[in-house]
Formats: structure tokens, sequence, C-alpha cells
């Protein structure tokens, strides 16, 4: 009884490190098309395209990312943003968006 828990544990904790890989693919194409966006001029239009494909959809489906239309756009516009993933997911980034939508709120 007790290993087969132990192994649903296991192959659950396979399942998160996977998904974790696959998010980790997403971060890097949406870098590679913001890099495309400043050098080229076209990243929103290379991240569409990578999601709308099979391979995108695929990966976005492993990182437990449903590939829909919605997402596609949502990938656009962080694109069109140029933030780097790795400075939009930091803790300074999301303080100091915190704090420009705290002051928009008091000016309105």
């Amino acid at each position: 009884m007790l290993d087969s828990i132990d192994s649903t544990a296991f192959n659950f904790e396979q399942g998160q490190r996977a998904r974790k890989l696959f998010a980790a693919v997403v971060l890097a194409a949406l870098d590679d098309a913001i890099a495309d966006d400043k050098k080229y001029g076209n990243g929103p239009e290379q991240i569409a395209r990578w999601a709308r494909s099979r391979d995108g959809r695929e990966v976005l489906s492993c990182a437990g990312i449903d590939p829909n239309e919605r997402v596609v756009k949502g990938l656009m516009e962080f694109v069109g943003k140029g933030i780097r993933t790795s400075v939009a997911l930091s803790r300074e980034e999301s303080e100091r968006r915190a704090a420009l939508e705290a002051d928009h709120a008091e000016a309105a």
C-alpha cells in the first residue's frame, strides 16, 4: 500500500519538474522574441507564430498553459512591452509596478 502511495508522489513530483522545465522553455521563447523585437522589430509576430505552431502549442500545454488565442495575445502584449522575463519576474519590478498602480489609484 505504501509503495503505491510513494510511487504516486514520486510521479507527481516528476510531473511538476517537467512542467517547470517546459515553463522555462516558454520563458526562453519570450526572451528570444523580445530580443528579436529590439533587433528587427518583429517580436510579437514571432512569438505569435511560435505559440500557434504545433510545437509551440505542445510546449505551452506541457507547461500547464492552455494554448488558446487569448494566451497568444497575452504573449504578444508581453513581448511588446519589451521587459525581459528575468526582470519582469523580479521582486523589484513587482514592487515598482505596485507603487505605480498605487500612485494611479491616488490620482484618480
